[in-house]
């Protein structure tokens, strides 16, 4: 039995070593990436400013980004926070901002949103 046990624990730390070296699939979008592409929208979303070109380049080109389930469900989670905590955003105007922007979500930009349930 000691005899099996060292190999095992040859096969074990080689593993372990390998999964340390080779490198993981693309990290989910983060908030930073989706706080880049909205900027453009701030003034717009707290009433200050009209719905400008920018934004609506920044909403097209955040969807695009956004190719997978855990991409999607960080640009979901990252905007739930958003609009929870930047102060004066109207909800309903963020809410509608992918639509007037040509862009259809599956989820509404709410601090209620369950970003789990996006696919």
């Amino acid at each position: 039995m000691a005899g099996t046990i060292k190999p095992m624990f040859l096969v074990l730390i080689a593993v372990v070593s390998i999964m340390s070296v080779v490198p993981e699939g693309e990290a989910a979008i983060g908030c930073s990436t989706v706080i880049s592409y909205l900027n453009p929208c701030i003034s717009y979303v707290t009433g200050k400013g009209p719905l400008v070109a920018g934004c609506c380049g920044g909403i097209n080109g955040l969807y695009a980004a956004a190719k997978t389930t855990p991409d999607r469900q960080s640009v979901c989670n990252c905007l739930k926070s958003l609009a929870g905590s930047t102060p004066g955003v109207n909800l309903s105007i963020a809410a509608g901002l992918p639509g007037k922007c040509g862009v259809s979500i599956p989820y509404k930009i709410s601090p209620s949103t369950d970003c789990s349930r996006v696919q």
